[in-house]
């Protein structure tokens, strides 16, 4: 964000092109721990945990980066889905399984990065939360603002880079949650998903999307694909990875044809799986150029 053209830095952020990554924590995956869903097999978990978590874990697996590596790859929007844990106090993400680290120790690792690179802003957007209660809603945000401190964003002005620099702010903190309201809590994030595990069904959800106009604000379009339980067991050879990266390369090929900016047609956030281990961020990065101009 530092490198971008000056004109870029003076306008909201909901107008600049931004990488994302789509269930961004779902690259430590616990096997030892209970599936979380799909339901089909979440209700045969117990008696088949043996064959059905190393299934759920192929196809649970949507990053291979950590968030630090994410965020050197370019990526500043993170999908951060929260669950609690029947037997421990702490919070995890999850994917289908619980994740290895907890909530605190993924948020501790983030403020670290943003420490060491103090004109880089993130969106944080959680959201998919499952087995938390009202109580834990209230210990999770109260510990977001107390470790973000200043750096949160206050809602509701989407914010350009200029006034972020200025203020000090390098978060957005998005919380999909009704029942907490909050000056730095900003609300859910519009997020176009296909819900198709076919690359060309992806695309063309995303340019009826487009034809609507784009939201107000802050908006993901999503390249990532679903797959259900019938699917992970209807493919028990293959894994997300190998979905993913056989459909890359017409994706991104739709990713190199958009722009950013305010028009009805222009992207902001585009998010997808695996990040960082191809050009995926780039592309993205590559599109406000065009919009700069000479």
């Amino acid at each position: 964000m530092a490198n971008l053209n000056e004109k870029l830095t003076k306008i909201p952020l909901s107008q600049l092109a931004i990488p994302g990554s789509h269930d961004a924590m779902a690259y430590s995956l616990d096997m030892g721990s209970s599936v979380l869903e799909p339901k089909k097999i979440k209700a045969l978990d117990k008696m088949f945990s043996t064959f059905l978590r190393p299934i759920v874990k192929k196809w649970g697996t949507a990053q291979e980066k950590n968030i630090s590596e994410q965020l050197d790859a370019g990526i500043r929007y993170f999908d951060l889905r929260v669950a609690g844990k029947p037997d421990s106090s702490d919070l995890f993400f999850y994917h289908g399984l619980y994740t290895t680290m907890t909530v605190k120790e993924g948020m501790t690792e983030l403020e670290k990065w943003l420490g060491q690179h103090t004109k880089e802003v993130v969106i944080l957007a959680f959201s998919h939360f499952k087995e938390m209660s009202a109580d834990q809603h209230t210990g999770l945000t109260n510990f977001l603002k107390e470790h973000f401190k200043t750096k949160l964003c206050p809602k509701p002005q989407v914010p350009s880079l200029k006034d972020c620099w200025e203020s000090g702010y390098q978060v957005v903190l998005s919380y999909e949650n009704r029942s907490v309201d909050d000056p730095v809590l900003w609300p859910g994030i519009a997020y176009w998903r296909a819900d198709n595990s076919d690359p060309k069904e992806v695309i063309s959800y995303l340019n009826s999307q487009k034809q609507k106009g784009r939201p107000e604000g802050l908006f993901v379009a999503g390249l990532n694909l679903t797959f259900d339980g019938n699917d992970m067991l209807l493919y028990l050879t293959k894994s997300l990875k190998e979905k993913t990266m056989t459909a890359y390369p017409l994706l991104l090929d739709w990713v190199k044809e958009q722009h950013s900016g305010s028009d009805k047609e222009s992207v902001n956030i585009i998010a997808g799986d695996f990040v960082g281990v191809n050009s995926f961020a780039q592309d993205i990065i590559q599109l406000n150029k065009a919009e700069s101009g000479p």
